[in-house]
């Protein structure tokens, strides 16, 4: 990325947030052991309680992730011109500082490709990102199906078939938010730099693995902003919106940001888990019970999508889908 004036950084500071510094609240991130019987129940109360956890012994092998983050790395240490080869990201392509078509603005560059075998990606990145997407692929739909084992529902593919359909709108992105020496002649008085703004994932759910630098920021319920301990080995995963609306707000979709490291460079790879375009997106209604109203109004995966990238990262773009419920 090439270096800005002192002037153009302030853009990408955001004013310091209260912390939350009451250790009686400040909530452990739930870690969950996937080879565990277990498991299952510890998936559904991170779901119902946090929307985000970490899991382990998900075997992806640690070779495929090698072998991408070592592809990544020279990718984004290549000049501007040889990155901007691959195309802007319209959707897909390479992209660098603008996130979206609304306005929002980070230190970040980033690639965001297809889910799919035959997608067109840049030199190198081939075999190693399909054999990665397929290898995460399966942690979210295993999880998935553990939710719905978990909750007693039929099909146990209920979930996760939307990502195994041939038409599944899964997309993978890769993001690298470089050093900042400017940062440091800012002044910048607590203020923090801004790599990807506050927002929540649409899709159904996302896989994460970063590098073992630190950013990654979640949205806790008194508004306060907890910062998650980078651990290479390991993944975290994100409730997305779409599984918000399906177990009718049993599973919350959290809020989530990246703050960029003055010194240190981030890497992190994430795949989001989506639909396909034409799917219905409702509550399910074998999880309704008895009276139960549904918070959300129907909607195809299209819709959402559409209504989601014509919003700014920040807005709460499920509120446009939600039902008023007469008291």
């Amino acid at each position: 990325m090439v270096a800005v004036s002192k002037p153009m950084i302030e853009q990408f500071l955001v004013k310091p947030t209260k912390p939350n510094t009451n250790p009686l609240i400040i909530p452990d991130i739930p870690l969950i052991d996937l080879s565990k019987p277990e498991s299952k129940q510890h998936l559904v109360k991170a779901c119902q309680d946090f929307g985000f956890f970490k899991v382990v012994n998900h075997g992806v092998p640690t070779k495929f992730i090698n072998k991408l983050e070592t592809e990544a790395v020279k990718f984004f240490g290549s000049s501007l011109a040889e990155k901007e080869k691959f195309g802007s990201p319209h959707p897909f392509g390479y992209g660098n500082k603008s996130i979206g078509r609304n306005g929002d603005v980070g230190w970040v560059e980033y690639l965001l490709l297809k889910a799919k075998p035959e997608s067109d990606y840049p030199e190198n990145f081939q075999g190693v990102v399909n054999d990665y997407v397929t290898s995460v692929k399966l942690i979210a739909c295993d999880i998935l199906e553990l939710l719905a084992d978990e909750m007693k529902l039929q099909p146990r593919n209920v979930f996760s078939k939307l990502l195994k359909d041939e038409q599944s709108d899964s997309v993978f992105r890769i993001n690298h938010y470089p050093p900042c020496p400017e940062l440091q002649e800012t002044e910048p008085n607590g203020r923090k730099l801004v790599g990807f703004g506050e927002h929540t994932d649409p899709q159904i759910i996302s896989v994460l693995r970063s590098n073992n630098t630190s950013g990654l920021e979640i949205s806790l319920r008194d508004g306060s902003w907890m910062s998650v301990p980078p651990d290479s080995e390991s993944f975290f995963i994100n409730v997305g919106d779409s599984l918000q609306v399906m177990t009718n707000g049993r599973f919350k979709s959290v809020k989530h940001r990246v703050v960029a490291n003055g010194t240190k460079s981030r890497l992190s790879m994430i795949y989001f888990g989506g639909p396909p375009l034409s799917e219905k997106i409702a509550p399910l209604p074998s999880l309704m019970q008895g009276e139960e109203d549904s918070l959300y109004k129907e909607f195809t995966w299209f819709e959402y999508k559409k209504s989601a990238f014509n919003t700014r990262l920040s807005e709460d773009r499920l509120v446009l889908f939600e039902k008023i419920i007469a008291s």
